[in-house]
């Protein structure tokens, strides 16, 4: 070991740990000087081993473990520990393994892109996937016709159900179903019914599988055709016991949890925490299981498999009533306890026997007891209360058993084919080796099943590898490999530990104890076999994965599972149908079970002799059943070729993406894949093809050595000179094998190679650097010298010019500020002077001004003293009165209070008191009367008081405010006064500081200009910066609403689709009806005409009796009768017949298209009434005309329309030439009658036209307002508001376009009473002209050609036989490519000339199915759909030109302006026409998709173009190293003839486009989709390879004038992959780089490629784990919780657009090939 190499030391924590050796190690020395990662030195001794050494980082995160140089478990370990922690990669082969690793998180690999994508691969082309591994079982079934099986293993939680899942999943999407369309929904459905009554919490899963389960998947024509599945070892102890934080089995929660259903309510159900079997855990709700969902959901999967309700009602009654039996409670009867009783008033005792229908005293007495027999006597046994218990639970047990049992049996038989299978792929789910603290008898069964699987396994890899070293022909030695057979004879031989625990089962008092002492006294001398120290019953067994302690208790008792055949008799007489098939005795047939459900529920009673046996019938043990069925398993997995996926649980709380190093290695020991890798390491795990080895390991090859030819030569000669022990290496016919760690030592001098070189590189490449940069140097300093002298020169001149304009300014200056002082002196004194001269003429102003109002003051003020003496005088006087008065007013008062308290007083007081009061109570009546009248006079007075008193309070105020004012005048005037005279003081000051205000406010207003500036510039960019929202905001809506467009488009094209796919449904099922009725009823021709099309059907029947009654008059003119009378046998055919006829002619009663008949026949009536009215009303207005037209107007009232025609005439009528002329010009009379009405009605429809157009002008200009409003609310408005207005347009837009729609309809109405009218005259006309249009055309040369093809109603078949079923274009060579499509539309505008509008719509209908059928044909012939696309559109395009739309017509020339049509609306022809065209042009992207998708992968991504990059990466050993089937070159060049075929028919270019687009799109997805799917292809070189495919791609698109088609952005992800690949990936710098250029990637592709990325060994850095989470943060920012998906959807179509382009080709100019023979059309 050399200094700098890493090896692998043990760990406690992490198990390995990685260090590096610091000194050279020798052999001999006794320590191993290493240092640690963490810088610590450690000197570790080498007494027992060498430690392990480490592999390259190259070969570290192999996708194959067997692919590791050195194989040991370190390398083991690590590499998982890296795939799963750095890239997330769950699946690592390891040979023929799948390791698979419990994410504990949901991926996005699992979806239905990803099954497609694997589907037809190898498995070694893509990344490791259970899907890879499902694909490789299901291809050597279907190659080589012999059964597969996957066997799954692993510890409870690793995943197994879930890998199960998938793979059945995977079978049933893949391989399809046949015959029963719903056969791979009920193989899917058996999942969730197995989980319910399978699947249990336990401590290390919330859904773990109690029991093994083999599924076994039928297939047929490589078709599944059913499945069966098969369990073992059901774990029946949960039903009655659960550990504390576990849980029993889901299906009685579930029933807990629906408990308040309907039909679930007489179950007497309540919470899960009130029966004693579910409620030991404490736990009632596990993490991951939503009961009452769940139990819809397990209820629908039993609908799905065939279990009706009832039934299934049944089965929950069963399932209550095993929870209500665990509630039953027993009581022991005295203090011994050595018999019980049970209360019969028991709540649940009651409902257990309720719901099963058995009586209660047999269940309280049975439960209690038990019969012992005997030779010659019966028993009858109390049982103690512990022994009852254990009677119930094991009864319990029994019947979940039972219940299982018949679940699994239903699943079979719902899940069974009728027709059987030729193959199968079985999938087993089976439970890994399990070592607990404390190990029972469960544990010991698991661990002897994995030892026979492990013996199956090791057999099984031993075989692959002696195969190979025997195909290729090499000495090899073979090793002895870790056999188990010992340890299986131990478990299973004479003697074994079953056969020891079978015969103490049948010792009547055998016990647990004395089973283990035979244990030690047989097998103690066994290698395979210990005794644990401690002294208990226990025994060790060696395992291959390890030792294994068991407990001896129980096993005795589990191995019996004995159950009281008293109560099982009384189960099997229960009135549940259901219940006795569960508990069906051995002598009970299916007979039997099916007379006991129909004779209905039996009567409640004692149980019959044969439900309590006399004697027990000797039963099976569980270990003997169990090692039956395990050896039928090994039996059918011997015959299969198995497939083995290794669950791993990465930890044990269950966090996702957290790898516990000493978890994982106890399951890689226990799993077999150690053993694997030591299986590998043996012999030559190292396996490399020569083209490998050279395109790898081309650096280390000689120049002499390359001289040779054979590659086998080569390498042998090479690997001579390096390796020169030729026991490291071997040389096969195909591959060369090494030991283990020569490749790690290969690419240790690969490296140093390399490295060599790359430092020669680098010493010539930066000596050439040196140089240049030297001569850079010299030549900038030379330049910088010159440059220098010059700018000093320059220098100095400018400082001489400089000093002589210094003096000249200073001379100037001066000057002028001398001046400018003088003039400031002078102004100053001038202004001094003007001021002080005003000064003092205001100041002798305001003296005299102040004399005389001092004068007016002292008059003011004297006054006002004298009339303030006088009245302070007055006041005085008055007061002095006021006083006298009250002396004299006091004095009265107490004389006349003495005078009042006297006798006398009273008395005369008294005297004539009566008269007074009388007089007293007048006058208070007047003095009411008088207060009355004063009370209005005084509210007059109050009045006009009021108003006195408002109008002098207006005067005071007025006064008052001239008192304010004058106040206010003088205390100015004295202010005034104040400031003169301080102004005289301070006026220079004033002026001076006036002067400095005044410059203050210039710089203040210099400054607000400068700020306004400012501003404004701010606003402007604010305003620009406005602008440019706007701009965005514009663009973004213009993109939305183009968005909306194309969403639009490509909805009415899914519903095109949709449609094909319902027509195509819609013509089988007529096919069908067409089959059975021909063995009925002779169709006619109009009749069989309808098996082409509903409308030709209608058109046929419509125009049959007109086509007849030609027929008849151009073989016999005799047939008498009019146009009345050769209908009539028409209307006698279709009336409805009587009831008792009804059953000869059931097509006329039950055809679906006879309303349509009679309604066409009613219009028809309709028409001949309106015939016969305008005949009256021309008879009615005939009037007296010239003599020449009186005889035949005469005439014509005396014929009827039929006779002058002609249609009925007798053979003597048609000699007389008379007559002929009457009946000719009377035939002229009426046409021009009824041609001056047509003229009528067409000039009222054109009007009405014509109003339409204007409105729809109106409406156009409308929607031009609406839309400039739209921009308006775009500039103005925001986004939201802008959204509602744009709604309220859109309603407003679909109302108009309801009433459009409404007048256009009516103009429809309009114009096909129109045609009715012109269609009989013409056909009038016609028919006098039917004995030879040829003949007339020759006899009239000279007449203009109206550009259309006269062909007749018989003729439709030919027609479209002979240019669409037949036709073939390189029979025609030079004619165009579009013909059909001309001469369709020639035909059509001849019935468009003839008013025919049913046959045009029958011929047009006849077409587009023809077509339909012949692209049912030859669908996969791209020329045939290019062909017809091509004439589709260019019908579509001819109905649009030569159309009444203006839109369409503009760039028409005016004579194809005089073939546009007349009569025929072709818009619902061009309706269907574009539906036509969107099913073909999808039809032809999937051709051209069937022929590009075997090439994409091979193209774009293996072939290599730039030689040599492919060696930076080793191959796989499962790679395959062939050459690509196809090439960058090859790809391009089907592109080029796809876009050849395009343009030769004639496609429109921008379909072409279009379509390209489309298929560069499947391209760019299928690449970005493998480049994800693939490990290897995440490298730089892939990316460099990648991005040069691409530009090849881009340059073929630029050479093809492409570069417009929208084909870049379709390749914009592909293009951002292959940079991601070639960029730099360290720094945060480089994560934000790598974020803003992935803006169409989605973050989780660009995480997965980041984390799949491979460096080249010895030149880039493995990317960090925290660089990863850094990018996936800042995407998660960026994009948001958006959703994003991992693979591109490829089957994606982008909405087509079909362009209108009017065709420049004169019709009458048309040249139709005599090879097409189509003489029977006519030229017109």
């Amino acid at each position: 070991m050399a200094t700098g190499a890493r090896v692998w030391i043990p760990d406690c924590a992490e198990v390995w740990r990685v260090a590096e050796i610091t000194r050279d190690y020798k052999e001999g020395d006794a320590v191993l000087h290493l240092r640690l990662q963490d810088g610590s030195a450690l000197a570790y001794p080498t007494e027992v081993q060498l430690l392990p050494l480490c592999n390259p980082d190259c070969l570290s995160d192999a996708d194959d473990l067997v692919a590791l140089s050195y194989l040991h478990e370190p390398a083991v370990l690590h590499s998982l520990r890296r795939r799963f922690l750095e890239a997330n990669a769950i699946y690592t082969y390891c040979g023929i393994i799948l390791v698979a690793i419990n994410p504990y998180k949901p991926l996005p690999i699992y979806e239905e892109e990803v099954m497609y994508a694997y589907s037809g691969h190898e498995i070694g082309d893509m990344d490791p996937h259970v899907f890879a591994l499902a694909e490789e079982a299901y291809k050597q079934m279907v190659r080589f016709g012999k059964n597969q099986s996957l066997i799954i293993s692993g510890e409870s939680g690793a995943g197994k159900t879930a890998s199960a899942k998938y793979a059945m999943r995977y079978f049933t999407t893949v391989g399809g179903c046949l015959g029963d369309s719903s056969m791979e929904e009920k193989v899917l459905a058996s999942s969730p019914i197995m989980e319910a009554f399978g699947n249990a919490r336990t401590t290390r899963n919330d859904n773990s599988s109690r029991f093994g389960k083999y599924i076994k998947i039928g297939f047929s024509q490589a078709r599944v055709t059913g499945a069966t599945i098969k369990t073992y070892l059901l774990e029946k102890s949960r039903v009655t016991f659960q550990a504390k934080t576990e849980r029993n089995y889901h299906i009685f929660y579930q029933l807990c949890a629906s408990a308040t259903l309907p039909e679930l309510q007489g179950l007497g159900l309540r919470g899960a925490e009130s029966f004693h079997y579910t409620c030991q855990g404490q736990r009632a709700a596990a993490q991951s299981t939503k009961d009452a969902a769940d139990l819809d959901n397990t209820r629908h999967a039993f609908s799905l498999l065939g279990v009706p309700e009832a039934e299934q009602l049944e089965l929950f009654s069963i399932l209550a009533a095993i929870l209500h039996l665990g509630n039953i409670v027993v009581r022991g009867r005295d203090r011994h306890r050595d018999s019980c009783f049970v209360e019969p008033t028991d709540e649940a005792l009651r409902l257990f026997c309720t719901l099963l229908g058995i009586e209660v005293s047999q269940v309280m007495h049975w439960l209690c007891h038990r019969k012992l027999v005997t030779a010659g006597e019966t028993y009858l046994k109390p049982l103690s209360r512990q022994q009852a218990l254990n009677s119930r639970d094991a009864l319990a047990k029994h019947m979940y058993g039972q219940v299982f049992s018949w679940m699994v049996s239903r699943v079979n038989c719902a899940l069974r084919s009728l027709e059987g299978h030729c193959t199968s792929i079985g999938i087993l789910d089976i439970y890994g080796f399990e070592m607990f603290e404390l190990n029972s008898f469960e544990q010991f069964c698991i661990n002897y099943a994995n030892e026979k699987l492990q013996q199956l396994f090791n057999l099984h890899v031993f075989k692959l590898e002696q195969e190979e070293y025997v195909t290729e022909e090499i000495p090899w030695v073979f090793v002895d490999f870790c056999d188990n057979q010992p340890c299986i004879e131990l478990i299973e031989g004479r003697l074994g530990i079953l056969d020891l625990l079978n015969e103490e089962c049948k010792m009547p008092q055998g016990s647990d104890g004395s089973w283990a002492q035979k244990l030690y006294q047989t097998h103690l001398s066994s290698s395979y076999f210990q005794k644990p120290k401690r002294p208990k019953d226990a025994f060790v067994v060696c395992h291959f994965a390890g030792k294994v302690e068991y407990q001896c208790d129980g096993f005795v008792e589990k191995n019996r599972d004995a159950v009281p055949e008293e109560l099982v008799g009384l189960l099997r007489a229960s009135k549940s149908t259901l219940l006795t098939e569960l508990f069906l005795e051995e002598g009970d047939g299916p007979m039997s079970l099916q007379s006991r459900r129909s004779s209905g529920p039996r009567m409640a009673g004692r149980p019959s002799r044969r439900s309590l046996p006399s004697s027990q019938t000797r039963k099976k043990t569980v270990s003997s059943q169990f090692k039956a069925s395990l050896k039928k398993l090994m039996e059918m997995l011997s015959s299969t070729t198995p497939h083995y996926i290794r669950c791993i649980k990465p930890n044990d709380s269950k966090q996702p993406f957290v790898f516990d190093s000493r978890r994982v290695v106890e399951q890689l020991r226990a799993c077999g894949v150690l053993e694997t890798i030591r299986i590998s390491a043996s012999g030559y795990p190292s396996r490399w093809t020569y083209q490998e080895f050279l395109e790898r390991y081309r650096a280390l090859v000689s120049r002499e050595e390359l001289m040779g030819t054979d590659g086998k030569q080569i390498c042998s000669l090479v690997l001579e000179r390096l390796l020169q022990d030729p026991s490291k290496y071997q040389c096969g016919k195909s591959k060369v094998f090494f030991r283990a760690g020569q490749v790690a030592y290969l690419e240790e001098l690969r490296c140093q190679r390399l490295r060599a070189a790359c430092t020669s590189l680098q010493r010539h490449l930066r000596g050439w650097l040196a140089r240049r940069r030297f001569a850079r140097t010299r030549a900038a300093a030379l330049c910088l010298q010159r440059h220098a002298r010059g700018m000093l020169a320059r220098r100095l001149t400018r400082m001489l010019r400089r000093t002589r304009a210094a003096v000249m300014l200073q001379k100037s200056l001066r000057m002028v500020l001398a001046r400018r002082s003088y003039l400031r002196t002078r102004w100053a004194v001038i202004t001094i002077q003007a001021f002080a001269r005003g000064m003092f003429a205001r100041r002798l102003y305001r003296q005299r001004l102040w004399h005389q109002k001092a004068v007016v003051i002292q008059a003011a003020v004297r006054g006002w003293l004298a009339r303030t003496r006088y009245t302070r005088l007055r006041r005085a006087v008055v007061y002095l009165q006021c006083c006298y008065r009250r002396a004299r007013a006091r004095r009265e008062l107490r004389r006349l209070r003495a005078e009042a308290r006297s006798v006398e007083h009273y008395k005369q007081l008294h005297k004539g008191m009566e008269i007074k009061v009388i007089q007293l109570q007048c006058r208070l009546d007047e003095q009411a009367q008088e207060k009355q009248r004063l009370v209005e006079q005084l509210l007059e007075l109050n009045a006009a008081h009021a108003e006195e008193v408002q109008q002098l309070r207006a005067e005071m105020k007025q006064l008052r405010e001239d008192v304010a004012r004058d106040t206010q005048v003088q205390q100015l005037q004295e202010h005034l006064a104040e400031l003169e005279r301080q102004s005289v003081k301070s006026h220079l000051s004033q002026e001076v500081e006036e002067l400095r205000q005044r410059l203050a406010e210039v710089e203040a207003v210099k400054l607000q200009l400068g700020e306004e500036r400012d501003a404004l510039a701010q606003r402007m960019l604010e305003q620009s910066q406005d602008l440019e929202e706007q701009h965005q905001r514009a663009a973004r809506e213009s993109q939305g609403l183009q968005q909306e467009l194309e969403e639009e488009r490509a909805r009415y094209q899914s519903l095109v689709q949709e449609y094909a796919r319902l027509e195509q449904g819609y013509e089988n099922l007529r096919d069908e009806m067409a089959f059975h009725r021909q063995s009925t009823l002779r169709r006619s021709l109009s009749s069989e005409s309808f098996l082409g099309s509903e409308s030709s059907y209608l058109s046929s029947m419509s125009t049959a009796p007109s086509r007849d009654g030609s027929d008849q008059q151009a073989e016999a003119s005799g047939d008498g009768g009019g146009l009345e009378e050769r209908w009539q046998p028409v209307l006698e055919g279709l009336q409805p017949q009587p009831s008792g006829e009804a059953h000869l002619n059931p097509v006329g009663s039950q055809d679906p298209f006879e309303k349509a008949y009679l309604l066409l026949l009613g219009q028809l009536n309709a028409v001949s009434e309106e015939l016969a009215r305008t005949r009256e009303e021309l008879r009615r207005s005939q009037t007296p005309v010239e003599l020449e037209e009186k005889k035949p107007l005469d005439f014509f009232k005396r014929r009827n329309i039929a006779e002058m025609l002609g249609l009925g005439r007798s053979p003597e009528k048609v000699a007389v030439d008379d007559d002929l002329k009457h009946a000719y010009d009377a035939v002229q009379v009426a046409n021009k009658l009824l041609v001056s009405q047509l003229r009528e009605e067409k000039q009222h429809h054109e009007a009405e036209v014509e109003g339409l157009h204007l409105d729809i002008s109106s409406l156009k200009q409308l929607s031009q307002q609406q839309a400039a409003l739209i921009q308006d609310l775009q500039r103005h408005q925001g986004q939201e508001g802008l959204q509602s207005h744009v709604l309220r347009l859109k309603e407003e837009n679909w109302e108009l376009a309801q009433k459009l729609e409404k007048q256009e309809r009516t103009t429809l109405k309009l114009q096909k009473q129109l045609r009715a009218y012109v269609k009989h005259i013409q056909e009038l006309t016609m028919k006098r002209d039917a004995a030879g249009p040829a003949q007339a055309l020759a006899a009239s040369p000279a007449a203009p050609s109206q550009a259309m093809l006269a062909w007749k109603m018989e003729d439709e078949g030919r027609i479209i036989k002979a240019i669409i079923t037949d036709y073939k274009p390189q029979r025609s060579p030079g004619v165009l490519p579009d013909l059909p499509a001309y001469i369709l539309f020639l035909c059509f505008r001849h019935a468009d000339s003839c008013c025919d509008e049913p046959r045009a719509r029958s011929l047009l209908d006849a077409a587009i199915d023809a077509i339909k059928r012949v692209m049912k044909k030859r669908s996969d012939d791209l020329e045939v759909v290019a062909l017809w696309l091509a004439n589709t559109c260019r019908l579509l395009n001819c109905l649009r030109q030569y159309s009444q739309d203006e839109s369409y017509g503009q760039g028409n020339t005016a004579w194809q302006n005089k073939h546009r049509l007349q009569n025929v609306d072709p818009q619902s022809s061009c309706c269907s026409l574009g539906a036509l065209a969107v099913q073909l042009y999808q039809q032809l992207i999937r051709t051209a998709e069937k022929r590009l998708k075997p090439m994409i992968v091979a193209a774009m991504l293996e072939s290599e173009p730039i030689q040599g990059l492919s060696s930076s990466c080793p191959p796989g050993p499962r790679r395959s190293s062939a050459a690509p089937a196809h090439t960058l070159p090859e790809l391009l060049q089907q592109l080029g003839s796809f876009r050849a075929a395009l343009d030769h028919h004639g496609l429109a270019p921008s379909v072409g486009h279009q379509a390209l687009r489309q298929l560069l799109f499947l391209i760019s997805g299928t690449t970005l989709n493998y480049l994800l799917l693939r490990k290897d292809t995440c490298s730089w070189s892939c990316g460099i390879q990648l991005r040069y495919n691409i530009s090849q791609l881009e340059q073929w698109l630029r050479a093809e004038g492409l570069q417009q088609s929208g084909a870049h952005e379709v390749l914009e992800p592909l293009v951002q992959a292959a940079q991601l690949l070639q960029v730099k990936k360290v720094t945060e710098e480089d994560a934000g780089a790598l974020c803003s250029l992935c803006t169409v990637l989605s973050p989780q592709q660009v995480v997965k490629i980041l984390r799949a990325y491979t460096p080249a060994a010895g030149l880039e850095e493995r990317i960090s784990p925290s660089f990863i989470s850094t990018v996936e943060k800042q995407l998660q920012d960026q994009y948001g919780d958006r959703p994003s998906q991992l693979l591109v959807d490829t089957s994606h179509l982008f909405p087509v657009h079909l362009p209108f382009i009017s065709s420049p080709l004169p019709l009458d100019e048309l040249h139709i090939p005599d090879t097409l023979d189509l003489s029977f059309l006519v030229w017109l």
